[in-house]
């Protein structure tokens, strides 16, 4: 099944761009072929919705091959869809998982409230940004506050000067009856935030060289100038402290070197202000330690000093301890002082808090995002201790992939707090049950969506009534209470028993923190355990110069001028083999190019395999049947492992080569080719449908190939013998070629010397063994024979090389009759390399000038070329 996910902001973001005539957005539908009145018609996002929906089934789906269920297709704001979420919420009610706090959440003034993650359905940059929580400490000057914004209020204790930004304009705003000095963007920001109010402005220059009062330790510093301070960073007030901010050491060090006298600030005064230290690590000023190693001179160093500051703040935070300068507070851990002294000094009266994101977000009509308070904001309790232990117990049971998802998502489970699930404003979704005004989020209400196309089937079908979907149809289909139910709920329920537990959900990678946990959260929270997810897969993403390609990010190319270009076959064969689901991999046309000469070489392939009319039986019919089959188990491991580039590789790679050696070879069998083509289809069909069904059609099968149903392994016709003789054949003309390329001559005659009796013994006495294969062993069984024995001084260093290769590749094989192989296929080599061919045993007198027969080994038999 497949559906679209409807809710949110995306569908009428378009459509208020068309409303109000965005050229670039008109262009590109024009050029899409849509007339004025059909894009006219899409300032209605129901109509949005209803055109991508038809664009993606007819363009989209249906051309690129996806096995759709159609039956089962809905929309998350379709009405049956809505009840189903209503459902959802009571439940989640009951187990008391809804609660309601302040929050501070992610607002664009056009939009209204938006989702920040790293699924971006509603931005279209800042999807990793994180929301980062300043404290505000109040700096007395005149009778004016200004709010220095730090994430470390612990560093209170060792400020040493104020900066400001001479070149800034900034605002006096009066907030609790006290007038704060911010920077105008601040004060934006602050007016979601707080009520407070804008009263009038004064320049940057004008306050340096005053003096203001640090709180907590109540002494004066100067305010100096810095053009290091951003007014769009928090409040673009920063306070000093240069024994523990590379910045501010760097700041002051430039600044000392500076006349400062228009300011009234004299170079005395610059050089009492000295580094003031407060945490103890294994360096008292880390600062200054960091910028000297580093080499740091100016402002001007940005990387280095953005890497300096992790430097110093990660060490402090990990190790670094109070020092007794910071009064009651000394001894304390800075990695637990944060919480501590922000609520301490919010209870003195000294500061308060601020919100910001850690980088630009812009939301998907091109406004700025903000950070706003939303007093009685509803959340799902997902920091419910219990349905957290619960959820974590049963990931350790479900096959996630990759392999290191399994612990992550623990992790992300532990610290998964409570999320926001409803907002207020123009948004497409669901209306909440409990307050009609609120809107449930699209994180939210696709937690449980596969469920839904249980139903959506009968919904679209007419045979289930909207007006049917009550409490109790809900209860019953999913939770098998009996109730007031009827008609076609038996029917379902039946069906949800048989589809249900789920057994994958994959997803793209940046839902490992966002979808998937919410998912696994909501089907531990809603239904019994017997329903609950059996797998996750997080797929990475295909990139181009280290970024995702998206229809928001850029690069994506339109399916159907790309599948006219690469094929789509092609480009299924690319995406399923260039790279592992577990890397990211960057898009190359030229690849995709190549996965679409694979497809044409197996066609061409296919085409000379059913010019073959007669069962012409040879001795490689058994070797490619076992092949196949041996395949077809290796094949079937792959796609049970969920590993696509494994199962590719054998079926368009390992396949294709088999036959080309059958045929090379001089196999021409049509019994055996057609049960090889049959086989081979059904393989490719998963990967590759459109080239597939066109083979089956041209086989003159019936029916499509996609029902055919999926090869079985015949274990009863692989041939280990078959296998090995052919391997040992094909080994000898590497071999060959691999020394007639290094001599660089043109043989005349090729003689090939095949391994002597007592080597023959020695390995048949090594696969014996087994898995208790060891040189000592070895040499004590093959001693007690005397025609080793007469060999004891070669004996010993054949016995290590056979325990050395034989433990690196198993000990399966059999002795074959390696003379006699060769001699059968002597026609074949003489034929490949153009030259008289020879075969003797070792144990044989015949010509070996160079005594080259002794070298001969089992399966690598010894060569002369003259």
């Amino acid at each position: 099944p497949a559906g679209f996910h409807a809710s949110g902001l995306p569908s009428i973001t378009l459509a208020k761009r068309i409303e109000r005539g965005d050229e670039e957005t008109i262009n590109m539908l024009t050029r899409a072929g849509l007339s004025e009145k059909e894009i006219n018609e899409l300032k209605n996002p129901l109509n949005v919705v209803k055109y991508f929906s038809s664009i993606y089934i007819e363009n989209y789906w249906k051309r690129f091959g996806f096995s759709i269920d159609y039956r089962r297709s809905m929309s998350t704001i379709s009405h049956g869809y809505k009840k189903f979420i209503s459902w959802q919420f009571k439940k989640l009610n009951e187990k008391k998982l809804l609660i309601q706090k302040p929050h501070f959440a992610p607002f664009c003034s056009n939009c209204g409230p938006v989702a920040v993650d790293a699924s971006e359905t509603d931005i279209s940059k800042g999807g990793n940004a994180e929301v980062l929580d300043f404290t505000l400490l109040f700096f007395k000057v005149d009778d004016m506050i200004l709010p220095a914004s730090t994430l470390r209020p612990e560093t209170v204790f060792g400020v040493t000067n104020m900066w400001l930004n001479p070149d800034v304009e900034y605002v006096k705003i009066k907030y609790n009856n006290n007038i704060w000095i911010v920077s105008r963007e601040a004060s934006v920001k602050l007016g979601y935030q707080k009520n407070i109010e804008v009263v009038g402005s004064i320049k940057g220059s004008e306050l340096i060289g005053k003096k203001c009062v640090v709180p907590v330790v109540n002494k004066e510093v100067l305010i100096l100038p810095s053009d290091f301070v951003d007014p769009d960073i928090a409040t673009g007030v920063v306070m000093s402290v240069p024994a523990h901010a590379p910045y501010d050491y760097i700041a002051l060090e430039v600044i000392k070197k500076k006349d400062l006298s228009s300011y009234n600030i004299s170079k005395e005064e610059l050089e009492n202000i000295k580094p003031v230290s407060l945490i103890k690590t294994e360096n008292d000023f880390p600062a200054i330690e960091v910028c000297k190693k580093m080499e740091i001179k100016t402002l001007d160093d940005r990387e280095k000093l953005e890497e300096a500051t992790n430097i110093v703040y990660k060490k402090e935070f990990h190790s670094g301890v109070l020092k007794e300068n910071c009064g009651k507070y000394a001894g304390l851990k800075v990695s637990e002082t944060k919480e501590k002294l922000q609520n301490d000094f919010i209870n003195k009266g000294v500061a308060d808090v601020m919100f910001e994101f850690s980088e630009p977000v812009v939301c998907r009509c091109g406004e700025k995002v903000v950070i706003k308070i939303i007093p009685e904001q509803w959340f799902i309790k997902y920091s419910d201790t219990k349905l957290t232990e619960k959820s974590k117990r049963h990931a350790e049971k479900m096959m996630i992939k990759p392999k290191e998802y399994q612990n992550g998502i623990m992790n992300v489970l532990d610290w998964f707090g409570d999320r926001a699930c409803v907002r207020q404003g123009n948004w497409l979704g669901t209306e909440f049950p409990f307050e009609k005004e609120w809107i449930i989020e699209p994180i939210s209400d696709s937690t449980l969506y596969p469920m839904y196309y249980i139903i959506s089937k009968y919904v679209n079908s007419g045979e289930l009534k909207i007006e049917d979907m009550n409490e109790d149809f809900f209860d019953y289909v999913f939770l098998g209470k009996k109730g007031n139910v009827q008609g076609i709920a038996e029917k379902i329920r039946n069906e949800f028993d048989y589809w249900y537990p789920l057994n994958i959900n994959l997803g793209g990678k940046e839902h490992k923190t966002v979808h998937f946990p919410v998912f696994l959260m909501n089907h531990v929270a809603v239904l019994p355990e017997k329903q609950w997810p059996k797998g996750i897969v997080a797929h990475y993403w295909v990139t181009q110069k280290s970024g995702k390609i998206s229809k928001s990010k850029g690069g994506a190319e339109p399916i159907p001028d790309a599948a006219e270009k690469y094929s789509v076959d092609g480009m299924r064969l690319y995406y399923s083999h260039i790279g592992s689901s577990n890397v990211d991999i960057e898009w190359s046309s030229d690849a995709v190019l190549n996965y679409k000469s694979r497809m044409e070489k197996i066609w061409a392939l296919i085409n000379q395999l059913l010019e073959f009319q007669k069962e012409n039986h040879s001795s490689v019919d058994s070797w490619l049947l076992s092949r196949i089959n041996r395949r077809i188990g290796k094949i079937t491991d792959a796609f049970e492992n969920y590993d696509l580039r494994d199962a590719g590789n054998e079926v368009f790679f390992g396949i294709h080569a088999d036959v080309k050696w059958y045929l090379k070879g001089g196999g021409s069998n049509k019994k055996i080719i057609t049960e090889i083509i049959n086989k081979w289809i059904r393989l490719m069909c998963p990967f590759t449908p459109h080239t597939s069904e066109e083979i089956w059609e041209k086989t003159g099968k019936k029916g499509f190939v996609s029902s055919a149903g999926y090869p079985l392994f015949e274990r009863e016709k692989v041939d280990d013998v078959a296998e090995d003789s052919e391997d040992f054949l094909r080994n000898t003309i590497d071999d060959l070629s691999e020394i007639l390329n290094v001599v660089k001559i043109k043989p005349n005659k090729i003689i090939l010397y095949t391994a002597p009796g007592w080597k023959r013994k020695m390995f048949k006495t090594a696969v014996g063994l087994g898995k208790n294969l060891e040189m000592t062993a070895l040499m004590k069984e093959t001693m007690k024979d005397e025609d080793i024995k007469m060999h004891s001084k070669e004996a010993p260093k054949y016995a290590q090389r056979l325990v050395q290769e034989m433990k690196k590749t198993g000990f399966e094989k059999q002795l074959l009759d390696e003379k006699n192989l060769l001699i059968n296929a002597k026609d074949f080599i003489e034929k490949e390399f153009n030259s008289k061919i020879e075969v003797y045993s070792a144990d044989e007198k015949c010509y070996d000038p160079k005594s080259r027969a002794k070298n001969s080994e089992v399966f690598r038999p010894a060569i002369y070329v003259e």
